[in-house]
Order: C-alpha cells, then structure tokens, then sequence
C-alpha cells in the first residue's frame, strides 16, 4: 500500500479561494460592487479588510482616540440604577426600583444585551477597518511620491 501525501497548505490554499470566490459570486449576484467582477480587485479588497479583522488587536486603533479620547466610545451594557435623590427617598426610590421595576425589565435588558456586545464587535471591526485602508492609502502615497522623486520606497 502506498501512502500519498497531502500538502496541508495546498489544501487550505485551495479551500480559501473556492470560499473566496463563492463569496465574490454571491456579492455580485446580491448586487455588490460592480468592481467585484475583476477577481484582483476584490482579492485586493478581501486582504486588506481580512487583515484588519483578523490580524489587528481592535482595542488598540486610532479613530476612537481622535473621536475623543476622553471619552469611552464603548458601548456600555452593565445595567445600573441610579438615583438624584438623597436620603430616605433616594433609599425608598432605590428598593423600588431594584425590587419592582428591574424585574420587569430584565428580560429586555438581557435580549439587548446580546445586540450590544454584537455592535460594540462590529463597531471595533469597522474602526479597524477604517484605520487598515488609512494605512494601505499612506503606504501607497509614500511610494508614489517616492516613485516620482526617484527614490527607493
């Protein structure tokens, strides 16, 4: 009995492009990019957005900190009750709250909660994103300018 072997890279290779061009025809048929029919250009487009996905640390980008970065942009979904009032009607307003109204509430709280975390995801994937095609853009103006002035990139 021979033994055959597999190049697990090939394989993987293999696998990603037939994914990706899965992707690409079910983009074009949904009426995506019209550029999505040149196969470079959205392999071009595939690398740069899964490089910001997948290769960058989404806690640690430039957008949120140009926003304002005193402010936290991050959504907040710990759920926590308050009141202005002071003494024994702030006391009173607290209990009811925590004993009666909360109750009543959590079920909404806990569906939003999940829709949330969700958003908050995709709000950092998109700043990564933004941030990743930023950088492509700065690279390719540096080797343009150097490319006319005669330089080396």
């Amino acid at each position: 009995m021979t033994e055959t072997k597999v190049r697990v890279d090939e394989v993987m290779g293999e696998i990603e492009r037939d994914v990706r061009a899965r992707l690409r025809r079910h983009l074009i048929k949904r009426g995506g990019a019209a550029d999505y029919h040149d196969e470079a250009i959205f392999d071009a487009v595939h690398a740069v957005l899964a490089r910001a996905v997948d290769e960058r640390n989404l806690d640690a980008t430039l957008l949120p900190e140009l926003v304002d970065g005193d402010v936290d942009w991050r959504l907040q979904t710990h759920l926590q009750l308050t009141t202005h009032r002071s003494g024994l009607a702030g006391r009173c307003m607290l209990f009811a709250k925590n004993t009666v109204l909360l109750p009543m509430t959590r079920w909404l709280f806990e569906y939003s909660q999940d829709n949330f975390r969700r958003q908050d995801h995709l709000n950092r994937i998109l700043f990564a994103c933004i941030e990743e095609l930023a950088l492509e853009n700065a690279r390719l103006r540096r080797d343009i300018t150097s490319a006319s002035l005669g330089k080396p990139a």
